[in-house]
């Protein structure tokens, strides 16, 4: 079931100073996780990477992904040291048509000389704020016991 993206996942996806991780499933069910600064929002809350090389390691785990109904993890670090992780399902790929063309132009004017094999759609399922200030508190809130002896001592 598709999540929204907030006002805040889609202005990481859209900073170019972003660090912005795919990551995918092989054929064996081994991750590959790669930096893609091609991610950003689509529409209707989906996210959108465009893949550069048709025979990437990425580009194959995502048509995988597609045949057998396999899940991806997006990973987002902003320079304020926010953290998500956006696990989703890739829906579709465009290889032509006008959402292509739009893409291909506009990273042929930015990039020179390059190829776009592929853009993705990826439909968020879960969104989970993966900032260690709120991880730290949930952890404590959820497991109260979870202290390291040295922690424990300052606090009795």
């Amino acid at each position: 079931m598709a999540v929204q993206l907030t006002n805040e996942i889609i202005d990481l996806l859209n900073n170019q100073e972003t660090t912005k991780v795919l990551a995918t499933l092989d054929a064996d069910g081994f991750p590959h996780a790669a930096l893609k600064q091609s991610l950003q929002p689509g529409e209707n809350d989906t996210i959108l990477y465009l893949e550069f090389l048709e025979s990437s390691r990425t580009n194959k785990n995502l048509v995988r992904s597609i045949w057998f109904d396999k899940k991806v993890a997006i990973a987002l670090r902003g320079q304020g040291g926010e953290c998500y992780q956006i696990k989703g399902t890739p829906v579709k790929t465009h290889i032509a048509g006008p959402l292509f063309q739009e893409h291909y132009a506009a990273v042929r004017e930015k990039h020179g000389d390059v190829d776009l094999a592929a853009v993705w759609v990826i439909e968020p399922e879960e969104i989970i704020d993966e900032t260690f200030a709120v991880r730290r508190a949930e952890e404590e809130a959820a497991h109260p016991l979870f202290l390291h002896l040295d922690r424990r001592a300052r606090q009795g």
